[in-house]
């Protein structure tokens, strides 16, 4: 008996053994397929890198249509992410999903201008709305970005370094007024910006990422397009939405739905959007020498509404518009070669 459950422990351990092996002989055998792939992929090239964040935002952009998958590789998986082959308006195109949050962000971007012929990149979905002059469904291309999530926390009455950007007296917001708060008080740093045109492991303190100005001009084109104003026949915006380039945007692993900082960012930094990616992008983008533009729909007030946030409502509707925008950059784009 004993040496019967001794062979059958022996056999688990040898099968657990080949398994294994298996699945770790499997994984270079996928990964060369997959740098072949890509090879054949870039022969092809060069493209424009698509980056988007959520599956609603997916989802927006593959409703319209206008994607049209390479029929031969239709797709790449890479460190758990699809990047799909195709084209927008006759411009080839490779598009990623990279999730939620700065980390996932900078890392997709980073993947994407490392492995493929990318020729820029091109960010878009959905952000809050910090600008009162600004409405739900509205789509904001920001001429630059701050990461608004590099902190100094320091204690009541801490003095702030002499390089903080800004600060945030977190007492201030007492209610009622006085009394101490030992949450004390937030200075903003500068981001340390490393590019491909500067010297190796020398960084430049920056504020704000700068989008690329060739592509800012080309999307100005688009201001006046018609968007969508109703998420279904039952939930419609007041008035039509727009457009607008050139205004700012705030970034941070933050999801902003407090009336209170969302109105701090929009005096201090003079923000009209939140998101929690576009920065990550926008910064690794330009660190690489690439052009870069991000294209954002206002889905919710970022805690300035009453009652519940409305991105569960608007939210397709925003990355709706936000897509409708994107494809007719990239069919101005496919018009105007002499801008990539």
């Amino acid at each position: 008996m004993a040496s019967e459950q001794a062979a059958k422990c022996l056999v688990i351990i040898l099968l657990s053994i080949t398994l294994l092996v298996i699945s770790v002989s499997a994984t270079p055998s996928n990964k060369r397929k997959s740098l072949n792939t890509i090879k054949e992929v870039n022969r092809k090239g060069p493209y424009i890198g698509l980056i988007t964040v959520v599956p609603p935002e997916e989802d927006a952009f593959f409703s319209t249509g206008a994607f049209e998958i390479n029929p031969h590789h239709p797709f790449v998986d890479l460190s758990g992410r699809r990047f799909r082959i195709g084209k927008v308006h006759g411009r080839k195109v490779i598009y990623v999903r990279c999730g939620d949050g700065m980390v996932n962000a900078a890392a997709a971007t980073q993947q994407m201008l490392d492995l493929f012929d990318i020729m820029g990149i091109v960010h878009f979905g959905i952000a809050g709305n910090a600008n009162s002059s600004m409405s739900i469904g509205d789509v904001t291309i920001p001429k630059q970005f701050a990461h608004t999530g590099i902190w100094d926390w320091l204690k009541p009455n801490g003095i702030l370094p002499s390089d903080d950007v800004a600060h945030l007296d977190i007492g201030s917001y007492n209610v009622p007024k006085g009394g101490v708060n030992l949450l004390g008080r937030i200075g903003y740093r500068y981001e340390q910006f490393f590019s491909e045109m500067g010297k190796p492991d020398a960084s430049q303190p920056l504020v704000w990422a700068k989008i690329s100005q060739h592509w800012l001009r080309l999307a100005a084109k688009l201001e006046g397009m018609e968007l969508q104003q109703c998420a279904n026949s039952s939930n419609c915006l007041a008035q039509k939405p727009k457009l607008v380039v050139g205004l700012r945007g705030s970034t941070s692993n933050i999801f902003v739905d407090n009336a209170a900082y969302r109105d701090f960012l929009f005096q201090t930094f003079h923000v009209s959007s939140v998101d929690m990616e576009s920065a990550a992008v926008a910064m690794t983008t330009l660190s690489n020498g690439f052009p870069v533009i991000v294209i954002r729909g206002l889905s919710d007030l970022a805690g300035g509404q009453a009652g519940q946030n409305s991105v569960q409502i608007f939210g397709p509707l925003a990355a709706l518009n936000a897509a409708k925008v994107v494809i007719q950059f990239i069919r101005t784009l496919s018009d105007d070669p002499s801008q990539l």
